[in-house]
């Protein structure tokens, strides 16, 4: 064919994960921050920064799952069995947000506190099992013929749970860069006091794991420190520390809406290193894209609704974004 097929749809499900990694990330990340906050008044605020917006970010979540189901059955039917325990965890969290953004406006003030619990303690649990479950998809999956041949707790190891630790002050920095562009006064300056911390500690992580990922397979290795492949890969650590200098140089320049466009753009050329490591598996590193892909007629078939849906879901995203622009003050909000 003239057009991989494969390829298209492993491109089209890497950005269905990247734009829910980065969009849902910063919501997951003000849960994380919420212990932080210093009043009520600052919680509300908070949760009203995305209120308009939270449940929308999410659909991109199931549009990277159902497109890895119906897209790469095998690599579906391999994976998810070795991932039970983050995924179920990673969607409880899920659930009690979703909850949280419907009841804590409506609670009594006495017991408020209840749900802010809840908010903080969904929003960890989510943001450690999507870390894990990638750094356990990093690590490996050991499989024979066509299924998954690991134990129940294959997928708790130091490399996962260290993973899981990285996303999760990821997310606590998109969060904090967030609140810096859509807060002011006394607020944005907390919040972005939290955003120097919060990316330094990211910026250590990033390190470990980036000299750490080689090390579990040599063929990661031969593409990070090998000629000639080091010179297609050696952009990708420059262009992080040429973000991370932006980030800060922004942070303490008292920028609003900078020090988070290069926050998503640390994810960004983080997720692109990701996929130079992994490319060309789908299940590292056992199974690639194209044994892993549905029939051609399948993928052709697919790729119709995709193109339809797609667009729609860009569009109603920037409308909603665009509609809920500005800055969040204290007694206002979407509730």
């Amino acid at each position: 064919m003239i057009f991989d097929l494969a390829l298209i749809w492993a491109l089209l499900i890497a950005t269905a994960v990247f734009l829910y990694v980065v969009l849902d990330g910063f919501d997951l990340g003000l849960g994380i921050l919420f212990p932080l906050a210093r009043s009520k008044t600052e919680r509300d605020v908070m949760m009203n920064s995305v209120a308009p917006v939270w449940d929308g970010n999410e659909t991109w979540l199931v549009l990277g799952g159902g497109g890895l189901y119906a897209v790469f059955p095998l690599a579906y039917a391999v994976l998810m069995p070795a991932l039970y325990a983050p995924i179920m965890a990673m969607l409880i969290g899920l659930v009690f947000r979703g909850v949280v953004f419907e009841f804590r406006f409506k609670a009594r003030p006495e017991r408020q506190w209840i749900w802010d619990i809840a908010f903080f303690l969904g929003s960890l649990i989510a943001a450690l099992a999507q870390g894990i479950a990638l750094g356990a998809i990093i690590q490996g999956i050991e499989v024979e013929g066509r299924a998954y041949a690991g134990g129940w707790l294959d997928w708790l190891t130091p490399f996962s749970v260290f993973t899981g630790i990285a996303v999760a002050t990821g997310y606590a920095l998109l969060g904090a860069t967030w609140l810096v562009w859509k807060c002011e006064g006394p607020m944005q300056e907390h919040f972005r006091g939290k955003a120097m911390v919060t990316g330094s500690l990211l910026l250590v992580m990033i390190g470990i794991v980036s000299l750490w990922t080689p090390s579990l397979h040599p063929q990661f290795a031969a593409r990070w420190f090998e000629f000639p492949q080091i010179v297609y890969t050696a952009p990708v650590p420059l262009m992080v520390l040429a973000l991370a200098a932006l980030l800060f140089a922004s942070l303490r320049s008292g920028r609003d809406a900078v020090p988070f466009l290069a926050s998503l753009g640390l994810f960004l050329v983080t997720f692109i290193g990701l996929g130079v490591s992994l490319f060309p598996y789908v299940v590292p590193t056992s199974i690639t894209l194209w044994e892993a892909a549905a029939p051609d007629s399948s993928l052709k078939f697919l790729l119709v609704g995709a193109a339809v849906l797609i667009p729609m879901i860009l569009a109603y995203t920037a409308y909603a974004y665009w509609v809920f622009r500005g800055k969040v003050r204290p007694g206002e909000g979407y509730h």
